[in-house]
């Protein structure tokens, strides 16, 4: 039984994990708490994500079992799919264009990240590529452990870029007054005990059904797409109770910032540099696809920029949500991207990347 549950990562956490997990949620919900009071931007995602960021750089072993983040994820596509419409698709016809531009700023900016950290930091092609990669850890993770490329430090420019980009981009839109279109009302009021059986149990389903064909992200996807249609079909209506979308988003906060607790502050500050200026060149290369849609399409600028934003799939749906954007638009250009970045990175690798062998002689 104990193997059936490690398999599907169920297991039952050791008494040490159980209390770091505690501690991880109990900093998070005081820093999204403190961030919610001082109407600070990005509320209690972005609080969660600096308190547990700032206290893991301190040394504290935070982390969060598995089974405590596929909840968070669950409840968060649940919450996602409790704001579509038919008016959140008005923007499909757009989807190809801004897909395939999608695709050329991953590519663009993926280099453009790799040739600085080759020629400033003097970093190998295939640690370089692979930092430079949005998107699509675990599959990088591999890559990089196949290929011998320098796996600590690719953690440092991968995390630094998830963690700016969650920071950064509620207080960009606040400061430039880009506000959504039109802002889906998130369900303020709670289902009905049978509504929200519904919702779990639909959600749980096609995450697992998800999961079992390979799918990137299942779990929130999978609660996504189940609650999309239960409420698009007026099968539901309201959603999850406002306080547990709130724990939710404090869990996908404090997941991003206790990524800093897996890393010593030694590599950390020896890799900050490298991380700080290949993110500064692959947004720069970004901005300027964004800007460019932005003045050829009727898709809103908040939408195009967390779209685009070459970040984590969870944290920037949860922004999406936090900050009242357009979840399936955001959403479907996340997964285009982790399908892209999937698919071509093995192959650019093999192409252009060499062992850290070589680059040793």
């Amino acid at each position: 039984m104990k193997q059936i549950l490690a398999s599907m990562g169920l297991a039952v956490p050791t008494r040490s994990k159980a209390l770091s997990a505690l501690e991880t949620l109990a900093i998070g919900t005081v820093g999204g708490l403190f961030f919610l009071l001082f109407n600070l931007p990005g509320g209690l995602i972005t609080g969660a994500m600096a308190a547990t960021g700032i206290a893991a750089i301190a040394g504290r072993p935070l982390s969060l079992p598995a089974h405590v983040t596929q909840g968070v994820l669950v409840v968060l596509g649940i919450s996602l799919g409790a704001v579509v419409s038919r008016q959140l698709i008005q923007h499909v016809s757009a989807y190809p264009l801004t897909i395939f531009l999608l695709a050329l700023a991953t590519f663009c900016s993926t280099f453009g990240s790799s040739v600085y950290l080759q020629r400033i930091h003097g970093w190998d092609r295939t640690s370089a590529f692979l930092a430079g990669s949005p998107g699509a850890l675990s599959q990088i993770t591999i890559l990089a452990v196949e290929r011998g490329a320098d796996l600590p430090a690719i953690a440092v420019v991968q995390t630094v870029r998830v963690i700016i980009l969650t920071a950064a981009l509620p207080m960009l839109l606040a400061l430039t007054g880009v506000a959504p279109a039109s802002s889906p009302g998130l369900a303020t009021a709670a289902a009905s005990p049978l509504g929200l059986f519904e919702l779990v149990a639909g959600s749980l389903a096609v995450a697992l059904l998800l999961r079992m064909l390979k799918f990137p992200a299942s779990w929130m996807f999978g609660a996504m797409i189940a609650s999309s249609v239960l409420h698009g079909m007026d099968l539901v209506e309201g959603g999850v109770p406002a306080w547990v979308r709130g724990v939710a988003l404090v869990g996908v906060g404090a997941l991003i910032g206790s990524r800093f607790a897996r890393m010593r502050p030694k590599v950390l500050l020896g890799h900050i540099n490298a991380a700080l200026g290949s993110f500064a060149v692959a947004i720069t290369v970004t901005a300027v696809f964004v800007t460019l849609i932005v003045l050829t399409t009727q898709v809103h600028p908040s939408d195009i920029m967390v779209a685009f934003a070459p970040g984590a799939m969870d944290a920037m749906l949860a922004l999406a949500l936090t900050l009242h954007i357009d979840p399936i638009f955001v959403g479907a250009h996340h997964l285009s991207r982790f399908v892209f970045v999937t698919i071509a990175t093995p192959g650019i690798v093999h192409l252009f990347g060499r062992p850290q062998d070589d680059v040793d002689d």
